[in-house]
């Protein structure tokens, strides 16, 4: 009588939904069965490797994920299916919903119209650098249909071609989107390799800022005074805190008799939960900071008037526990506190710039007085001090003549007179104290 014992391993027989695993002629192991697909249907799948037990795991794995009505992708599929797989069961659980949103609109946008129809296995890295190319000089209101929505055509329709053409950054950020797509393919074990690693963009030049001189920051902060969110403003150009993060600022986060904030949130406005407070962008800026000084006065006056708007508000006062809020309790919009920004400007009659800008600010101000950079990364949040580094490189002239200026004495002949520091009308460089 044969036993299961003498029973060959690759002939054992498996319950049913088990699938089948065998060792074939060159030695290597396959397993094969039965998972869900895209469209709701059911495909045969085969994985392979150099031990049964090996092959059983992956098989496993794979049909245990189809049992919990997660689809299989197919690399014999289309791109666009495979995309539109990654997105609805991997991607919507390892991004943010905002960053969904717009990895959403790339695919839909661009990636599917411009390789949507291609092989997933068949896609080459040839196949991508053409599409790119084609992308770079391709007018979006021809691609796009856009000028068939305007009651006065511009472009096509008006027989001129705008050349709305794509930015740098945003080629950079769909070549970005499709490399994650196809990095959890070959994961997976769909495709051998990723293909779009192979194509090379270049690297985009990072989005030119102009933060406020120390004289336009000052007539800033003189132009919030009175405004009842004087202390959000002088806190974002103080300590260069992102907007999400301000608005996300709990009372409980405060120490104000110790001097210090503790930056655990941010709130941001998504699709499906509204203004919602979540996660700190990154790890690292999850951090606590020291509040300098005018802060902390601005912050005490701006409690009492709070405590002044809850009993004015009386039963109708939401109390959301946020530092800064509308005058009944609730939290602030971002695009309200951007229209409140906008009139602050131009109050001060200064130049139209971003919100983030108080940030770079901030920063840039920062680091005119001296400020060691690994001290700028640690307030700003940054995760590596080469962020830092590379959004910040680019120092003010007055900045590059001093430091010219020290070289150009210490190489100078003691004969030689002693060249002027500075000759210009400002005030020489010198450290500050950080507050």
């Amino acid at each position: 009588m044969t036993t299961l014992r003498d029973t060959p391993a690759s002939r054992r027989t498996r319950a049913n939904g088990d699938g089948t695993v065998y060792q074939r002629k060159d030695r290597r192991w396959e397993a094969a069965g039965y998972v869900l697909a895209p469209g709701n249907t059911r495909k045969r799948l085969r994985v392979y490797g150099s031990t049964r037990k090996e092959v059983l795991a992956k098989l496993t794995e794979k049909i245990a994920a189809s049992n919990r009505g997660l689809p299989v992708p197919s690399a014999q599929g289309s791109l666009a299916a495979y995309l539109t797989y990654w997105l609805e069961n991997v991607a919507v659980h390892q991004l943010r919903e905002n960053t969904h949103t717009r990895y959403t609109a790339c695919i839909r946008l661009y990636l599917i119209p411009g390789l949507g129809k291609k092989k997933l296995a068949k896609l080459t890295a040839k196949d991508v650098r053409t599409w790119l190319d084609q992308l770079r000089t391709t007018c979006q209101c021809c691609a796009r249909g856009l000028d068939t929505t305007r009651d006065q055509p511009q472009c096509c329709a008006a027989g001129t071609c705008c050349r709305r053409r794509l930015s740098p950054l945003t080629l950079a950020y769909v070549h970005s989107v499709l490399k994650s797509a196809l990095e959890h393919a070959v994961r997976e074990e769909e495709i051998p390799r990723n293909v779009a690693r192979n194509v090379r963009m270049g690297t985009p030049r990072p989005r030119r800022f102009e933060p406020l001189t120390a004289a336009e920051a000052r007539a800033f902060l003189a132009a919030t005074h009175g405004h009842r969110l004087h202390a959000l403003f002088e806190l974002a150009l103080r300590t260069g805190l992102r907007k999400g993060e301000l608005l996300g600022l709990r009372w409980e986060d405060l120490d104000l008799a110790g001097g210090t904030a503790s930056i655990r949130r941010t709130l941001q406005r998504t699709n499906t939960g509204g203004l919602t407070a979540l996660p700190t962008k990154t790890h690292s800026s999850e951090r606590r900071i020291a509040l300098p000084t005018p802060c902390l006065s601005s912050l005490d006056q701006h409690r009492d008037q709070q405590w002044q708007e809850r009993e004015a508000a009386g039963a109708g006062w939401q109390n959301s526990g946020y530092v800064f809020t509308r005058p009944d309790g609730s939290p602030i919009e971002g695009a309200t506190l951007t229209r409140h920004f906008n009139t602050l400007l131009r109050r001060a009659t200064l130049r139209r710039i971003r919100f983030h800008d108080l940030r770079h600010s901030a920063a840039t101000l920062l680091l005119e007085q001296g400020v060691e950079l690994v001290v700028i990364k640690e307030l700003l949040g940054h995760a590596h001090i080469g962020v830092t580094a590379t959004v910040y490189a680019h120092v003010r002239l007055r900045l590059q003549r001093d430091a010219i200026d020290l070289l150009d004495n210490a190489l100078r002949n003691p004969a030689e007179p002693m060249a002027r520091p500075n000759d210009s009308d400002e005030s020489p460089l010198r450290a500050a104290p950080v507050h």
